[in-house]
């Protein structure tokens, strides 16, 4: 007897048909963001559409009993193309990442003809050799130990979530078992941190009340004086100081914490001290810029996101620690069923099955998308891309000072790729309304997706604009033309 798929005939002619017809359409989607082109459209990176208006157009008439024809999918494909944001534009300048690149294409197609897990050396025993050797790479630029290394998350938010879990268990190892019954945690970060490490002490059992925010300066960055009085306050009230994050690139203001004072402070009470580097980290790849980890070396874990300053494809985050082993000591709950070690071909001690040192089992090989960009490009020429981005940020900074209807707000010196800004001709009290009409008009024209924040220091002024430079491709005549763009939308206000 014989039985044959219904699903699956000659799978090389089917993938070639379809990479045939979907290649001149990807070509085409980024030839026309780029500045470079012949077909470069300004307007390329799409416009708004409310949800009511995709669904109409991308569901509304699917048919999921039946298999469809090549048409009819390809038909769908042209409008996830033609309604998605276009990242490779360089107009857009909302979030703290930026376009993929050629490689990161390249290397996402190899993951998906791969499609293993790299949860265990048996099923991805290439990747996982890959992900050691990059991880331990990537943490020698942090950290001065020989044993140190890193493993990828799905996104920074997971990174720091782990990041909690590994200094409880290696400070208290009790709490593996027991919980956090015998303890009364805290947490101390500041008012300017990402919002995962209220998720991680709520995750983790320890409770979002028992993280203690920290006041900051005119710049955004820690308060040192006010750290030391909260942990001394929370002493007293009976709390078991666990944990300190904190932050290379604040999220609004891109501002880099003291981290040589805040280690000596963590050493003299105990504390796990994390830098939260999702988004700033990557400086450590320049030579101009890096000097604003300085005492990066001394902390207990760092998170940093290769898919945002590097361009590496979304997702892409490494957790990295000083010593590598204190991945299993934190997370290994000894699953003989899954993690056989292999240990008779192992002879350098390393752990290859990966999924031993996380809270999860599947596992997507992102370190993989790291390795080839690395490859690729080289130091330098992750280096080159961070110092285009400073320069790009410095001459948008200086270009809008000149002209005395911009504002800018937080440091007068942004430490990261962010500049945070009013624009106020009409020298409103509240800005507000004028920032959100800007942004949605940037929008509606499909030139420019920029992105607005309250303000964390004075909320009677308003929203200001929160635009990122992380894009290589950004010259100054695209910066020359958003400012003109923010002038003639604001003459119609």
């Amino acid at each position: 007897m014989t039985i044959e798929s219904s699903l699956e005939s000659n799978r090389v002619q089917e993938l070639d048909d379809l990479l045939t017809e979907l290649k001149p359409k990807i070509l085409s989607y980024i030839d026309q963001a780029d500045p470079k082109s012949s077909q470069y459209n300004l307007k390329s990176l799409g416009t708004y559409h409310p949800p009511s208006f995709l669904k109409k157009e991308l569901t509304q008439e699917s048919n999921l009993d039946q298999p469809c024809n090549q048409k009819e999918l390809f038909k769908v494909i042209d409008k996830v193309l033609q309604f998605s944001v276009n990242t490779w534009n360089p107009g857009f300048l909302d979030k703290l990442y930026a376009s993929n690149n050629p490689i990161g294409v390249v290397s996402d197609i190899l993951l998906s003809v791969l499609n293993t897990n790299s949860h265990v050396y048996t099923v991805s025993p290439v990747l996982s050799v890959i992900e050691n050797h990059i991880g331990k790479k990537y943490a020698k630029l942090f950290f001065k130990q020989e044993k140190c290394g890193g493993l990828t998350f799905s996104g920074g938010s997971w990174s720091n979530i782990t990041s909690l879990q590994v200094a409880r268990s290696l400070k208290y190892p009790d709490t593996k078992v027991k919980g956090n019954q015998n303890y009364k945690f805290a947490i101390y970060s500041s008012v300017h941190c990402h919002y995962s490490v209220v998720k991680a002490a709520i995750l983790l059992g320890i409770g979002s009340e028992n993280v203690f925010k920290v006041d900051v300066d005119e710049n955004g960055v820690m308060d040192v004086d006010h750290l030391i009085a909260v942990i001394d306050e929370t002493i007293k009230q009976g709390y078991t100081p666990l944990y300190l994050n904190s932050t290379a690139g604040t999220t609004v203001f891109g501002s880099y914490d003291p981290f040589t004072k805040l280690h000596e402070i963590c050493q003299k009470y105990n504390i796990h001290h994390h830098i939260d580097g999702s988004w700033g980290g990557n400086v450590i790849f320049s030579n101009k810029y890096k000097d604003r980890l300085e005492g990066c070396q001394f902390a207990d874990s760092i998170t940093v996101n290769p898919h945002k300053m590097l361009g590496v494809p979304t997702t892409c985050s490494f957790l990295l620690l000083p010593n590598v082993d204190n991945f299993q000591v934190a997370m290994s709950l000894q699953a003989p069923y899954l993690f056989h070690g292999r240990e008779e071909d192992n002879d350098d001690g390393e752990n290859y099955d990966l999924a031993d040192g996380t809270m999860g089992c599947g596992r997507r090989a992102d370190s993989f998308k790291f390795y080839l960009a690395w490859l690729y490009y080289g130091t330098k020429g992750f280096e080159s891309r961070i110092d285009h981005a400073f320069e790009i940020k410095q001459y948008f900074i200086d270009k809008i000072l000149s002209n005395g209807d911009f504002e800018l707000v937080g440091p007068k010196q942004p430490q990261c790729l962010q500049v945070c800004f009013y624009y106020n001709p009409n020298k409103l009290a509240n800005n507000t309304e004028t920032t959100r009409f800007i942004s949605r008009e940037l929008h509606k024209l499909g030139k420019y997706l920029v992105d607005f924040s309250p303000n964390p220091v004075n909320d009677s002024k308003g929203e200001f604009f929160r635009v990122v430079f992380n894009s290589p491709i950004l010259t100054d005549k695209v910066i020359d033309n958003l400012i003109d763009s923010i002038i003639n939308i604001g003459k119609h206000l």
